[in-house]
């Protein structure tokens, strides 16, 4: 098998990650023709999304419905006052094109019907959900699950954030649980730090930078090949007042909805 290379030009502008041995020229191969859907280009969406296109990810779906307040500037910092009443997802890619006009950008400036998340999904290498709501992480979750695509998903909320990595589908780890696992959906009023939104209990701004970075991160391994240094299904907090992180296993519970046993041949 001839080995993956990269062209001249594509050495220089990623000559310092390429120069990284995890990475080399073959990852960055694999980066360069890579896929990765993000879903939300908020706080969390927003950072990831500058180190995505600055890694030279060859085609990032963005999806969001909203458009950018004045609330939004102190933590979604890709925008501008200019951009103020403008689509999320139009401005995100403006700047994204200003950044690396190398990486193709397609928008979707709505909320996906069930039908068209799907078959986001099964095209993509990888997800990253930057979702700010209950019902969207499920949904991710399952959809992810059902086409069993690598899901990275984060949240922040006042000066706490979290980030997972969940490799769903028929070659999940028989131990490791989904988000449904983590957060099931019958106990959701219950789970404040996953239903709540910034816009209720308030969010300092580098805490989204930092699990957006995370998630980016996160993706950038995945997709160049570290997968020995990644560890799946597990939860990482970050605590912002005290600069602390904590990682805990998500078990597998044998009754999830989503991931339990023979559950793929129900959606």
């Amino acid at each position: 098998m001839s080995k993956k290379t990269i062209s001249d030009a594509e050495f220089l502008r990623y000559q310092r990650q390429v120069s990284l041995p995890e990475i080399g020229e073959e990852g960055q191969h694999n980066l360069v023709n890579a896929s990765v859907l993000v879903i939300g280009c908020g706080g969390l969406g927003s950072a990831a999304l500058m180190y995505l296109a600055g890694a030279g990810i060859g085609k990032i779906v963005i999806a969001d419905d909203d458009v950018v307040d004045v609330s939004n500037l102190h933590r979604q910092t890709i925008y501008r006052e200019e951009d103020l009443g403008v689509s999320k997802v139009a401005a995100t890619k403006r700047q994204l094109n200003a950044l690396n006009p190398k990486v193709s950008i397609r928008t979707i400036n709505k909320r996906m019907d069930s039908f068209q998340l799907g078959l986001e999904v099964s095209l993509a290498d990888i997800v990253l959900d930057c979702s700010d709501n209950f019902e969207s992480r499920h949904q991710l979750n399952e959809v992810c699950y059902k086409y069993s695509k690598p899901l990275i998903s984060g949240a922040a909320i006042g000066w706490t954030g979290q980030v997972a990595m969940y490799s769903l589908g028929d070659d999940m780890p028989s131990t490791m649980g989904c988000y449904e696992c983590l957060y099931p959906k019958e106990h959701g009023n219950n789970q404040n730090q996953a239903n709540a939104r910034c816009s209720d209990l308030g969010v300092i701004g580098p805490i989204v930078g930092v699990i957006g970075n995370m998630q980016a991160l996160l993706s950038i391994q995945h997709l160049a090949g570290m997968h020995e240094q990644i560890t799946t299904s597990k939860i990482h907090l970050f605590d912002g007042q005290t600069m602390q992180w904590q990682q805990l296993t998500i078990p597998k519970d044998p009754t999830c909805s989503v991931c339990g046993a023979h559950q793929k041949a129900d959606f």
